[in-house]
């Protein structure tokens, strides 16, 4: 279906939204290759990069993206980026009397941003670790391929848990200058001017934001040949849950029948939360998602929080990650490798799924909300087969919620799209001898696509099912943080046997990943406990100060009237349109 870029635009809005997307632009980054002889890739990459030229004559690759964040947000990134102009201002002073400078220390880039720096330059990398001797390259343009093979060759140097404070500690990849838009009304540090209400991003979607926003939406929407749609990461639990509801809004009325897959995105934990921003934090969730709803092909929350609301249960675990839930480099980096698999179907060179024929199979009758699953890392045993590990965990699902949504376990569900990701090199069938009896069900079957829906309809007997196979595997290249556990190979599958006591454990190159997409009765109960959560406040005597910048009461209301009437939508089994207000809610 394929054979043509469709491109896709994507925004980025809020710190921990850029958290997760800096991990996936270097995963997506990673998996770029000019060698000719390495074979061609399952995913047409000029979906998301566009092509562009620099002063000197290299050709560059940059994100089709647009990034929005607060004052103090960037630290060592210039807003501009350097790829098409390093120099500094030399624009020439006209005052003739004394001047007197003032000279703040910039601040110190961590050895992950000095050795790009170094390779940008045409300077030196390090071979094996950050210890041993320099080895001279050559000036000029570096590849794609030659950033990945010298980055690689200094894994194990790269732990940069200690110094990763904003996203851009960790971006591997060049922006483009029209990609960054600083927001200076609100500050990122400190307590002043802080982006906390729903209300205030709302509010900031006119004069010079409009304008920025709306001059780099041109730039990027009129060089595209065929614009699929929009992908929007969005922070769910802050102020810029009311931007991003105004720019679904804008890009709804701006761009109609094109695709807007919206992520609502939270972390596991605020760094400086109080009681009172815990309340904010509802409020901004259940109001970010009726609206941002409301204005996209499909809105989906993502977050390893057990909860949205003030008393979450723990956060997700995985069997075979070691990760701090409440650093945000690392539960960003989950969150990413899920979002590489979600986002497969639209990006894919053959047998792609258009973003609206995608948003049309999950988002039915009005369930615009969509609850996300992952297996991170898929569990497979290394050189094992798909029946193998699929019937180890056959009692139960092997993912886990990624939106703070538990599956109801009933076997119903309105649509669903799974994909399984990075298999590369492993058999999807079983190899069995001719008269042998297959052990399971699964493994009498004869393609992979058979093995996997076989298995999932054993849990979802009659549900609409969308599947993707496919075998690349997302590239973990410096700086994706190593937080798997020492069972996993160099490759993320599992090995029959640990590495021996005192030995160092593989570093993880690559992994597999399964995923889901689901629309179903589970998202009622989700809904309808985001809605009791908001509306249990008391927002005149407890959070009085939400409203001071908007929305008004009455607008407040309404959203919460249309969150209850959301989560009703999910419980209609029949399919047909929600339930009157006026009929009593059976909470």
């Amino acid at each position: 279906m394929s054979n043509y870029f469709r491109e896709v635009i994507t925004l980025q809005l809020g710190h921990y939204s850029n958290f997760v997307g800096t991990h996936w632009w270097n995963l997506q980054d990673a998996s770029l290759s000019y060698d000719p002889e390495t074979p061609p890739s399952e995913i047409q990459s000029d979906v998301l990069f566009r092509e562009g030229q620099t002063t000197s004559g290299h050709v560059t690759h940059t994100p089709r993206l647009i990034a929005m964040d607060l004052k103090g947000s960037l630290r060592t990134l210039r807003q501009e980026g350097s790829l098409y102009d390093p120099g500094k201002d030399t624009s020439a002073s006209t005052w003739d009397g004394s001047i007197m400078m003032h000279k703040e220390s910039p601040p110190q880039k961590n050895l992950f941003l000095e050795d790009l720096d170094k390779l940008d330059k045409g300077e030196i990398i390090y071979e094996d670790d950050i210890n041993s001797s320099p080895q001279p390259r050559h000036s000029g343009a570096v590849s794609v391929d030659t950033v990945n093979s010298q980055l690689a060759r200094v894994l194990k140097g790269y732990r940069l848990e200690g110094s990763v404070k904003v996203w851009s500690d960790f971006l591997r990849i060049h922006l483009h200058p029209r990609t960054i838009s600083v927001i200076h009304q609100y500050n990122h540090d400190g307590e002043a001017h802080r982006l906390e209400a729903f209300g205030q991003g709302d509010a900031l979607l006119q004069g010079s934001v409009l304008e920025q926003l709306e001059d780099k939406l041109h730039f990027f929407v009129e060089e595209c040949d065929y614009l699929q749609g929009f992908q929007v990461f969005c922070d769910l639990a802050d102020g810029f849950a009311g931007l991003g509801s105004k720019v679904t809004e804008m890009l709804r009325d701006s761009y109609g029948g094109r695709g807007i897959l919206t992520w609502g995105m939270a972390p596991v934990s605020h760094p400086d939360s109080t009681p009172m921003k815990e309340l904010y934090h509802v409020l901004n969730c259940a109001l970010g998602t009726v609206n941002m709803a409301a204005h996209s092909s499909f809105f989906c929350p993502l977050t390893l929080r057990g909860g949205l609301g003030r008393r979450p249960s723990a956060p997700i675990a995985f069997p075979h990650l070691n990760y701090d839930p409440s650093m945000w480099y690392h539960s960003s980096s989950v969150l990413a490798l899920a979002l590489d698999a979600f986002t497969l179907p639209y990006r894919l060179k053959n047998d792609s799924v258009p973003m609206w024929q995608m948003a049309d199979a999950l988002a039915v009758s009005g369930r615009k909300v969509v609850a996300a699953y992952g297996a991170v890392p898929f569990p497979m045993m290394q050189g094992g087969t798909l029946p193998d590990a699929l019937s180890a965990c056959a009692d139960a699902l092997p993912w886990k919620p990624l939106s703070a949504c538990s599956e109801t376990g009933d076997g119903r569900c309105y649509g669903q799209l799974a994909v399984l990701k990075g298999f590369e090199g492993q058999r999807l069938i079983s190899s069995l001898a001719p008269g042998t009896q297959p052990s399971t069900p699964l493994h009498g079957l004869h393609s992979g696509e058979d093995v996997l829906e076989s298995y999932i309809r054993s849990f979802y007997p009659t549900s609409p099912l969308n599947l993707h196979l496919v075998s690349t595997p997302s590239a973990l290249t410096p700086p994706f943080p190593q937080i798997f556990s020492q069972s996993l190979s160099a490759q993320g599958f599992l090995q029959s046997q640990l590495p021996p006591p005192g030995s160092r454990p593989p570093v993880v190159s690559s992994t597999p990943v399964m995923t889901s997409l689901q629309s179903g009765p589970a998202l009622g109960s989700w809904l309808s406990e985001l809605h009791r959560g908001a509306s249990a406040l008391d927002i005149n005597r407890v959070a009085s100060s939400f409203l001071s910048q908007g929305p008004e009461m009455a607008d407040y209301k309404e959203a919460l009237e249309e969150l209850r009437l959301l989560a009703r939508c999910y419980r209609d089994d029949s399919g047909g349109a929600a339930h009157s207000s006026s009929e009593e809610d059976d909470d």
